[in-house]
């Protein structure tokens, strides 16, 4: 046994648990744990300038490949508070992802010291662990318990404090000695599959909604695998976007009063029996829930056995991992193929295909400004089948959801239930650390952008490049778009004559002077016939500079994108494709 500092310990479980990819910010009562890593040298490190940003680097790290736990490393007191926001995103998306705070010392917690405060307490209702470690003894344990809590069940980010004078004793421990703890995973039964399939071929129109569960367990080809057994269409949920490749023939399109498809929504309301894997039945997903499942039956599978009946009480509720489940599904869909009992679903599948290739929102607009549609009209021409979008929440998210193209698990990362505003830019960041060969694509308006736009300084310092699109109205565009309905527009303008940059015309602020002056490299655009040109320049600066670059798109100031309040009652504020040439991008299109 070898005498170290805990410091010393928590660092080397880190590598032998696979978690050497760290955000955060130095400070005094960190530093034990900072001098711990640089001593170690197997921990990488990339300073954010705030550490909620870091959070969001953990997050986006972790989201970006399988089996990833980003780290975010801060101070108890602001740097533990300013995390909050980060675990909470996690939290609510089921992101593994460890934080870990340096405290006061243990005998000043009770003292009001400086910067001490119980980030225990709060941190726990948006964790799944989150301790204080008073003994030195028990730090290998904690860090022990976090991994394995952070990867069994419904995955979840954790916190672990630790005190100054904790990090800074003495421990016995050998790392050789160390082993990580078993993951424990619920496994639907044989039987329990059985019936879940005995329901769905039993019906006439099935679905197969997709959830992140699947993309969490790594099972996407599992999941097309099953699709293709049984010829059944595929709906994925917001999180689960990309588990089947949009041009899949069984892709069905996404449901939902915002992010859906006109296709995906028809279709649903045509179905007669779902089975839900991996996800939770989100309310933008469902609205109404009169409207949801009238008319259909309902299997719900969920590594979460509390998840199941929590939105509405399903026909069978099977607690199982998604991987597991679908692993199952495969083997009985196998037998019964070989049997021929399956039924031939190829007359559904056609009525969906008819649908997603006639049901679609016109993208192919000329307006200047520029209207919204047409920049994810241009995207999908510039951009290939290897792009990452990485985007969280406005009016940007929701219009890009309803016209980009998503090919693959984990080419769309997305802040799905807390959706907070500047998450995307940090947690692009944290994606290109994750998926270095991978063309990272950003999405912002310009609120969610301006939000923490500091961070760019961190894509210019750590070369991390990648492409952010910021669509400019200079306007809170979802709140704007919401107050609709109390007949007013308070506080959502963002608009104001800026002094010292007159070519932004009233919009505001100069995205592109604060970007160069963080270190990037940025273009405007005013006219649509201009993006093609200028996304092949940002990509050219990007291979070039190896920094971010920001294409600020000027839209129309007041655009309203599809949504509603119940799935049967989207209202479309713009035109509605008549032909292939209103929306030349779309994945499948009549003349």
């Amino acid at each position: 046994m070898a005498k170290m500092r805990t410091v010393d310990a928590a660092v080397a479980i880190l590598e032998k648990e696979g978690a050497t990819e760290a955000f955060g910010l130095p400070g005094a009562a960190i530093n034990p744990f900072y001098s711990a890593m640089r001593a170690h040298g197997g921990i990488r490190h990339t300073l954010a300038r705030h550490v909620e940003g870091a959070s969001h680097m953990a997050d986006g790290y972790s989201r970006a490949a399988d089996g990833n736990i980003g780290i975010c490393i801060g101070t108890s007191g602001p740097a533990g508070t300013d995390m909050i926001t980060g675990l909470y995103a996690a939290q609510a998306d089921s992101i593994p992802m460890l934080c870990i705070t340096g405290q006061a010392p243990v005998a000043k917690l009770h003292k009001e010291d400086f910067q001490a405060v119980d980030i225990e307490s709060i941190a726990k209702p948006l964790t799944k662990f989150a301790m204080t470690i008073l003994e030195p003894g028990q730090v290998p344990g904690a860090f022990q318990k976090a991994f394995q809590l952070m990867r069994s069940g419904r995955p979840g980010p954790v916190l672990l404090d630790l005190p100054i004078d904790v990090q800074m004793a003495e421990i016995e421990f050998d790392i050789d000695a160390y082993e990580p703890l078993p993951i424990e995973k619920p496994k639907a039964s044989r039987k329990q599959l059985e019936k879940a399939l005995d329901m769905l071929t039993a019906a006439q129109h099935p679905l197969i909604v997709a959830g992140g569960g699947i993309i969490n367990a790594g099972a996407s080809a599992q999941l097309v695998e099953l699709a293709e057994i049984l010829n059944v269409p595929v709906i994925p949920t917001l999180m689960g976007w990309g588990a089947i490749p949009d041009d899949h023939q069984l892709m069905a399109g996404m449901v939902g009063l915002q992010t859906s498809h006109r296709y995906g929504n028809e279709t649903f309301l045509q179905s007669d029996f779902v089975i839900g894997i991996g996800n939770r039945w989100a309310n933008r997903h469902t609205g109404g829930l009169d409207t949801y499942t009238a008319g259909r039956k309902f299997v719900h599978i969920d590594i979460e056995p509390t998840q199941i009946g929590r939105v509405f009480s399903p026909d069978l509720g099977i607690a199982s991992d998604a991987g597991a489940a679908l692993t199952g599904l495969i083997e009985l869909a196998r037998e019964r193929q070989a049997a021929k009992s399956l039924p031939d679903y190829s007359g559904w599948v056609a009525e969906c295909q008819e649908r997603k290739g006639s049901l679609h929102r016109k993208t192919n607009f000329d307006n200047v400004p520029i209207k919204p549609q047409r920049v994810y009209q241009e995207m999908n021409k510039a951009f290939g089948r290897d792009t990452t979008y990485v985007s969280t929440i406005g009016l940007s998210q929701i219009a890009g959801a309803q016209m980009l193209h998503v090919f693959g698990a984990r080419k769309w990362i997305n802040a799905g239930q807390a959706g907070p505003l500047g998450w995307t830019a940090p947690a692009a960041l944290g994606v290109v650390r994750g998926t270095p060969d991978t063309t990272v694509v950003a999405l912002s308006g310009d609120y969610d952008f301006q939000f923490m736009i500091e961070e760019l300084a961190v894509g210019a310092q750590f070369n991390l490049p990648y492409i952010h699109v910021v669509v400019n109205n200079s306007y809170l565009g979802l709140i704007r778009q919401s107050q609709r309905g109390f007949n007013m527009e308070q506080n959502v303008s963002l608009a104001f004559e800026n002094i010292n940059s007159p070519e932004t015309n009233g919009y505001g602020v100069d995205h592109i002077k604060v970007a160069e002056g963080l270190g990037c490299k940025a273009i405007r655009v005013e006219n649509p016939n201009d993006l093609p040109a200028a996304f092949d320049k940002a990509k050219a600066l990007m291979g070039e500079f190896k920094v971010p670059v920001v294409v600020e798109v000027i839209l129309e100031k007041i655009t309203n994108i599809s949504m509603g309040v119940e799935i049967n009652g989207v209202n479309e504020f713009e035109e509605l494709a008549e032909s292939a040439a209103d929306a030349p991008t779309a994945i499948l299109t009549k003349a």
